[in-house]
């Protein structure tokens, strides 16, 4: 599994290899590794920040990321129903249509 592209380079390593680099070693290897947070709340940060930002893009690979790392569907759908009062309606509307793809997608 090793020699397999990662996500990153399957995306885009064709087009910006250099930004598949960054995003493999900087971002996935240095910050994501960082002792000061389990990768658990990581995700649940970064799902909330997506979708807090309304970052539609991002959403189905850390919400999958997410659920790897061993946080619930239902507290998936509770943080994205907290931020409805917090980042608007639409944004969690959006959220839970993204999430019902990537629960389906698991099933």
């Amino acid at each position: 599994m090793a020699n397999e592209p990662s996500a990153a380079r399957k995306a885009f390593g064709d087009l910006a290899p250099a930004l598949a680099n960054y995003t493999d070693k900087v971002l996935f290897g240095d910050v994501w590794e960082r002792p000061g947070l389990a990768p658990r709340d990581r995700c649940l940060i970064t799902v909330a920040s997506l979708v807090a930002l309304y970052r539609v893009n991002e959403l189905p690979f850390h919400i999958a990321k997410a659920l790897d790392n061993g946080v619930t569907r239902d507290e998936v759908i509770e943080l994205i129903t907290h931020l409805a009062f917090y980042s608007g309606w639409p944004t969690a509307n959006t959220a839970l249509t993204i999430a019902r793809r990537v629960f389906d997608e698991r099933a």
